[in-house]
Parts: structure tokens; C-alpha cells; sequence
């Protein structure tokens, strides 16, 4: 079910068509593509509401291995940064002043930040939503 709630922005545009196609009174394919979009969001809310409750569930675990992967991500990509970001620059001038040659490995940090801004912004929503008064904690 999650693959197909994920492709659905795809094929809800070739289901609507379907359903014009099937149903010639405008009137009766309009009321059927209603339901049809209401039982999907039905089914994608759900869907999220069972997500919600593993992961509140993965994050009151007390094994580091259940609980701990988010943070985990977190601190993986903030060191990376730090390397790509700091660490590696001031390698790369420091080991040539001290007369080392130096072997930096470089890191790709396309998908480093694509993953950290994805991360960032879902957690300026939340803040977002604190500061607004609509989240629940």
C-alpha cells in the first residue's frame, strides 16, 4: 500500500481520466472522482497515523539501536559537514605548511546536503508549527 500511496500523484491524473472516459455524465464522474480522492486520503492518513505511532514508539525505546538511528543520521551528516566543510580546508593547507604531502580524501556533498536541508526543514516546520500553537507537544 505505501508504494502505491507513493506513486499516487502519478496515476491520479490517469485514474481521473479513466473514470471521464467511463462515466460519460459529468455530474456522476465528478461525484466518483470525490470519493475516489476521499477514500485515498482516507487510506494516506491512516497510512501516516500508523507511521506516527512506530516511530513514537521507535523513539521511546531504550536500545540505542531502535531509538538511536535518527540522531544517528544527524550527527553522520553534521561530521561530514564538519569535514567537508572545515576540517578538510584547514588539512589541506596545514600538512603542505608542515612539509606533509597531503592525501585529503574529498567528500561529494550533493546528496550530504540534499539529506541535511530535508532534514533542517522538516524541523523548521515543526518549529513553525510550535510557534503558531498547532503542534500537539
Amino acid at each position: 500500500m505505501a508504494g502505491f500511496l507513493a506513486a499516487l500523484p502519478m496515476v491520479l491524473p490517469a485514474l481521473t481520466e479513466v473514470l471521464d472516459r467511463v462515466i460519460p455524465d459529468q455530474a456522476a464522474a465528478a461525484k466518483a472522482k470525490l470519493e475516489m480522492e476521499a477514500k485515498l486520503l482516507e487510506a494516506a492518513t491512516a497510512q501516516a497515523s500508523q507511521q506516527a505511532e512506530i516511530n513514537k514508539t521507535e523513539a521511546q525505546h531504550s536500545s540505542i539501536f531502535v531509538a538511536g538511528w535518527r540522531p544517528y543520521i544527524g550527527w553522520v551528516c553534521g561530521m561530514a559537514i564538519a569535514w567537508a566543510f572545515l576540517v578538510a580546508p584547514m588539512l589541506s593547507w596545514l600538512l603542505p605548511v608542515l612539509g606533509v604531502v597531503p592525501v585529503v580524501p574529498p567528500l561529494q556533498t550533493e546528496f550530504l546536503l540534499e539529506l541535511v536541508f530535508a532534514m533542517l526543514g522538516l524541523g523548521g516546520l515543526r518549529t513553525f508549527e510550535k510557534l503558531k500553537g498547532v503542534a500537539s507537544r
